[in-house]
């Protein structure tokens, strides 16, 4: 019989790889998706592409901060994993917006672990919470691993450390099969343009159409251990997969500054970043963190997983996508112009 999965911030960059490789498995996949205004689903449109081909991919309407209508949900679809991957993710949005972090990263992800725990006494089902290397911060040791401590330097770290213990408090006290994933810093071409890698691959690919003339970043020396989110979907799965609950750091154990990601996007597209990039106060966050190496040993022993993908060539895949973009965005202008 097969598997069927719950997974809230379907329609973010995790979300939507996830969503493919469960379909890939066999899984019937619900997503939550946020109501709003205009449509958000651009990232697992390609799914439904197909009028001719039924996808096992179900959506419903729902936020993180309403605790009954989630448990309402998990209670109607009964999932036997749930993958909570929703929040307001941006580090430097949550210092202008801390409350509204705290409710969606925090309380969300208590919400979550609560409609689990009902769903719990009815049938065996597994958690999954989408934990953030932004905890560590202000970093004690390096690298950092699962029994690092935290010294979490924004609202949205500190929001992040909160749901991680909820989520060890609820596996301890209500046997409930429960895992946090810290995962570091992963990116991909569907990451969103407010991010800084996506940010400045989207901006290069732009420079080089004649689209754009200018960069404006904050702190190019911040090191990240950096990978690609499709690859870090697949250790999600194995961690619900193992035999007991336990939490895993996922990285790549490599680490590099912005300023080296820069160059390798501007050298692909034989341009030289400081002739473009800008230095804007704005951009820095009132803490900053200023490095992030993970040490994914446990998750290589007992996961089997590995990045497979460095940095060179994530920097190469979002280059081509966002280069691409940059062209069909100048051949609509000079459509209209020309018209």
């Amino acid at each position: 019989m097969s598997k069927s999965a719950l997974i809230t911030g379907i329609t973010g960059q995790d979300g939507s790889y996830l969503a493919e490789l469960l379909l890939e498995k066999g899984y019937t996949v619900h997503g939550l998706v946020r109501r709003s205004s205009t449509f958000s689903t651009e990232r697992i449109d390609h799914i439904y592409r197909d009028p001719h081909e039924k996808t096992q991919m179900y959506l419903h309407y729902g936020d993180l901060t309403d605790g009954q209508a989630l448990t309402n949900l998990t209670l109607d679809v009964e999932p036997d994993e749930i993958y909570n991957l929703g929040a307001q993710s941006h580090v430097r949005v949550s210092f202008d917006q801390p409350v509204y972090t705290l409710q969606t990263v925090g309380v969300g992800a208590l919400n979550v672990l609560e409609a689990a725990r009902l769903l719990n006494k009815r049938k065996p089902v597994r958690v999954y919470q989408a934990s953030s290397s932004e905890m560590f911060g202000d970093v004690i040791e390096t690298p950092q691993k699962e029994t690092t401590p935290f010294r979490p330097q924004s609202p949205y770290a500190c929001a992040k450390v909160y749901a991680f213990h909820q989520t060890i408090n609820y596996r301890e006290s209500y046997d409930l099969f429960a895992c946090n994933g810290i995962l570091f810093n992963h990116e991909s071409e569907r990451r969103g343009e407010t991010f800084v890698t996506r940010k400045i691959t989207r901006a290069a690919g732009r420079i080089k159409m004649g689209l754009q003339k200018k960069l404006y970043l904050g702190n190019l020396d911040a090191k990240r251990d950096w990978g690609y989110a499709k690859d870090y979907v697949k250790a999600m799965w194995l961690i619900l997969q193992q035999e007991q609950p336990e939490d895993f750091v996922i990285a790549t154990g490599e680490t590099q500054t912005v300023r080296s990601f820069l160059e390798l996007v501007f050298q692909q597209l034989d341009l030289d970043y400081r002739d473009y990039v800008e230095i804007d106060p704005r951009y820095f966050r009132p803490a900053e963190v200023e490095l992030l190496l993970g040490d994914p040993s446990k998750a290589k022993e007992k996961l089997g997983w590995t990045a497979e993908t460095d940095l060179r060539e994530l920097a190469r895949i979002m280059t081509e996508h966002d280069l691409e973009l940059a062209r069909r965005e100048a051949h609509a202008e000079n459509y209209v112009t020309s018209k």
